[in-house]
């Protein structure tokens, strides 16, 4: 039986407040922890709080790592959030040597100079598309809650479609095919990350 929607819990993400954003919407969601059984979903939710490095060694002791990528590849949506949209890149600054998901091309780079790290608060995202599905509903520049050190940096820019500033501008947002990316916390950010999270749900 093909179930709707599961969130992938590999001990590091913020998994209750991610579900609990879901339950608030009236939409179900399973917690899934073994590679072996991502096949029976139509959605995947990638989270994360945390260092790069230790995400990619709870997912490979999980046998998580070649299931999401298949996941992906069958055309099947996903949407990482936080260090889950930074784990969906090659590589990163934070943890050298460490393979990412490589599903999006690009690395993670650290915020530089003089700025207060890590990045926290509410700030604006200005989309970068005309239209996109995930931001139905949603007119002119939108604001969320963010909190991290590293920010994702893809090859083709194409793939941006939200941007923020601090001390740089960078991809807050991103999109390729059916795979999402929100830098911020959809679930810290009131109806706006309640907005997004259905979207996403119901027509990405």
């Amino acid at each position: 039986m093909i179930k709707k929607t599961a969130i992938i819990d590999y001990g590091m993400g913020n998994l209750y407040s991610v579900r609990n954003s879901f339950a608030a919407l009236g939409m179900d969601t399973d917690t899934v922890g073994r590679g072996c059984d991502l096949g029976r979903y139509e959605k995947l939710i990638l989270p994360g709080v945390g260092a790069f490095g230790d995400a990619m060694k709870e997912l490979k002791k999980r046998g998580l790592i070649a299931p999401v990528r298949d996941f992906v590849a069958s055309g099947r949506p996903l949407i990482g959030i936080c260090l889950g949209m930074q784990l969906l890149l090659d590589e990163s600054e934070e943890s050298p040597g460490v393979e990412g998901l490589g599903i999006i091309p690009g690395r993670v780079r650290k915020f530089s100079g003089k700025l207060k790290v890590p990045h926290m608060g509410w700030n604006k995202i200005a989309k970068t598309v005309g239209r996109c599905r995930i931001f139905r509903g949603l007119k002119g520049n939108i604001y969320a809650y963010f909190c991290h050190s590293y920010y994702a940096v893809p090859k083709d820019k194409k793939v941006v479609i939200g941007e923020t500033e601090y001390g740089v501008r960078f991809a807050s947002m991103i999109e390729k095919g059916r795979v999402y990316g929100m830098q911020f916390h959809p679930e810290k950010s009131q109806d706006i990350g309640l907005t997004l999270l259905r979207n996403f749900i119901e027509s990405c």
